[in-house]
């Protein structure tokens, strides 16, 4: 009669390690549920521990979900910020701006749900209002150059700054669920309207510079023929004209 095999123990995790499974269970919870619609009961059974081991991590659910708000704060400022100074061209800036927000999205849904909920009143963390705020602050600085490279007044930096997180912010929680088109399509179409406005909309929105030229290039030739074509049945009206005329 064989034995049986003896049963395999699980490794104990370390305190370091335990703290981030408890924040990754967390998140993932708080991002469908809310901060009032999870317990520590949850929490608890999600990472196969009791109660007080929570509690004695994050002192109950509203210290977890601080610290969860925290981190996607930081990171996805982290981004947007690198992304502000990583070009040199102000319409670069923006481009790799929205990349980088849609691109967050992508890869942290989670993250972004909890931000966009806004933290709960009761745990002292920042806002998604406040994050914005804080992009809004980056963003300025951008919108002060661009603004008195184009000879306009400088005081409405901060009220452009305002307008332009704004609008990608909200494009943002949009395609959270919609998810089309691809992000760097979204991305090149709200640059689109960003940096051109309506009156110069371009058809054919890109984000290479290439395209960008080529289509422009496009634009202008077919503008010519169409003004050429219109000269010739200008020309050719009025020597309809000059003709009934002479008669």
């Amino acid at each position: 009669m064989t034995e049986p095999a003896p049963r395999s123990r699980r490794k104990r995790m370390t305190g370091k390690e335990r703290r981030e499974q408890l924040l990754n269970i967390g998140r993932t919870l708080f991002a469908e549920r809310g901060l009032d619609g999870t317990s520590v009961e949850e929490i608890a059974a999600a990472a196969g521990v009791s109660k007080p081991v929570v509690y004695e991590h994050f002192g109950g659910k509203e210290g977890l979900y601080a610290v969860v708000v925290d981190r996607e704060f930081e990171r996805l400022l982290g981004l947007v910020t690198e992304a502000l100074s990583s070009a040199i061209h102000y319409r670069g800036k923006l481009e790799k701006a929205a990349l980088a927000l849609l691109e967050y999205i992508e890869t942290n849904p989670d993250g972004f749900r909890i931000l966009v909920r806004d933290s709960h009143g009761g745990t002292g963390t920042g806002s998604f209002a406040s994050l914005l705020s804080e992009i809004a602050g980056e963003v300025e600085h951008v919108m002060a150059r661009e603004l008195d490279r184009r000879d306009y007044d400088e005081k409405y930096a901060p009220m452009y700054a305002q307008m332009l997180v704004g609008m990608v912010a909200l494009t943002g929680q949009w395609w959270l669920d919609a998810r089309r088109p691809k992000r760097e399509e979204v991305a090149a179409h709200l640059v689109n309207l960003a940096w051109n406005g309506l009156s110069g909309l371009e058809p054919r929105p890109s984000l290479d510079p290439r395209r960008r030229r080529k289509e422009a290039e496009r634009r202008e030739k077919q503008a010519e023929k169409a003004a050429a074509k219109a000269e010739k049945a200008e020309e050719k009206a009025a020597a309809k004209a000059a003709s009934r005329g002479s008669r």
